[in-house]
């Protein structure tokens, strides 16, 4: 997709000499070191556009990385080679400018003569920022009587991640166990007005059929059960993981209603109501697994207050009307990608990271004032 960007904006684009003084000659700022930050970078690199790059961990690479995620949907590439690949690219850029353990403190000018401040009370000048500020995991803790937190074998997703990724397989972290019956608990923290998570998460279908399929491949005697109140497995999804963990994987998807995660000493007990039968469903388990909701981003008050831009009713930073201008947020000069606006896949997010670049070259270009 780099390439075609390129080939976009034209060859001679990314050979061309800027004069002296040319709006241009200053860096585009990118915020978030994940995957919209990682791709905004990468297509500015590729035009031969100057980049800084402020990342508040100490690592770049964002939650794939951070937390550990195994093979990555929808193309079965471990998250360490796919987005770690993508570090390295970017890393590798004479044009960038990498500052880790960093946040904006502060964010002042207008397009193509932008101050910001970085925590640290270093300033750098900038054309355009992109915030690429992702989201944060939903807590299982706010749905205590689904049983994370009090029963040691409730997890989330997250962590079967870390478990597949560690190359350690999926156990039982009580006891160290195989389980022999998982089920997966989708929209927790997703489409939950009681907890204020009025919003899908988008992915966590297509995420929870792709997990349940790579436990049945890792432990073949091990039974697998979706509980979902409804399946969005949008797309060409439907057929690649909700139709194909049934038929080729033998995975159980139960329509029901949750109403508790007990245990009886020994195993856990998932209760609810089969909503398809309308009759109490009660089944034992050795692992249960939270299917956890993307929250926006804990930082977005401030990061919104810090660069003047909006957010929307939930909490994500607000994206302008797509058919006036790509990217664009209610502050001229300042765009936004990725999971930023909103629950979004890696992949989305990484193109709407190149439009968003692309819309920064293009509004400081045509700026006026673009000569100093």
């Amino acid at each position: 997709m780099i390439q075609d960007l390129e080939l976009h904006l034209g060859q001679d684009f990314k050979n061309r000499q800027w004069a002296e003084g040319n709006i241009m000659s200053k860096p585009i700022l990118v915020v978030g070191g994940g995957p919209s930050g990682l791709a905004a970078a990468q297509a500015l690199l590729a035009v031969g556009q100057k980049v800084i790059l402020v990342e508040k961990e100490n690592q770049l690479g964002g939650a794939p990385i951070l937390s550990g995620y195994a093979k990555l949907v929808p193309t079965g590439e471990w998250a360490k080679d796919a987005i770690g690949g993508m570090v390295s690219r970017v890393e590798a850029s004479e044009n960038v400018e990498i500052r880790t353990g960093l946040s904006v403190a502060a964010f002042d000018g207008q397009p193509g003569h932008f101050t910001a401040k970085l925590s640290n009370e270093d300033t750098v000048e900038a054309a355009a920022a992109i915030l690429c500020t992702g989201f944060t995991h939903f807590d299982s803790v706010n749905k205590p009587e689904w049983g994370f937190g009090t029963f040691q074998d409730v997890v989330t997703t997250t962590q079967v991640e870390q478990m597949m990724s560690s190359g350690q397989g999926v156990r039982c972290p009580s006891d160290g166990r195989k389980p022999r019956r998982v089920a997966i608990l989708l929209c927790v923290g997703s489409r939950d007005r009681q907890i204020g998570r009025e919003w899908c998460s988008k992915i966590c279908c297509t995420v929870s059929s792709n997990m349940a399929m790579e436990i049945r491949e890792e432990l073949p005697d091990c039974h697998v059960y979706i509980y979902y109140m409804d399946i969005r497995t949008f797309g060409l999804y439907e057929d690649l993981y909700y139709w194909r963990s049934q038929e080729e994987f033998k995975v159980k998807y139960i329509k029901a209603r949750i109403a508790e995660v007990t245990s009886d000493g020994e195993r856990l007990i998932v209760k609810g109501e089969d909503t398809l039968v309308k009759r109490p469903i009660t089944i034992p388990f050795d692992l249960v697994v939270h299917a956890i909701g993307m929250d926006p981003n804990v930082e977005n008050v401030m990061i919104a207050s810090t660069f003047g831009v909006q957010l929307q009713k939930h909490g994500h930073i607000h994206c302008q009307n797509t058919y006036e201008g790509v990217a664009r947020t209610s502050r001229e000069g300042v765009f936004v990608a990725g999971a930023a606006t909103g629950p979004e896949t890696i992949d989305d997010s990484i193109a709407q990271a190149q439009g968003a670049a692309l819309a920064a070259l293009s509004i400081v270009e045509g700026l006026p004032e673009a000569a100093e």
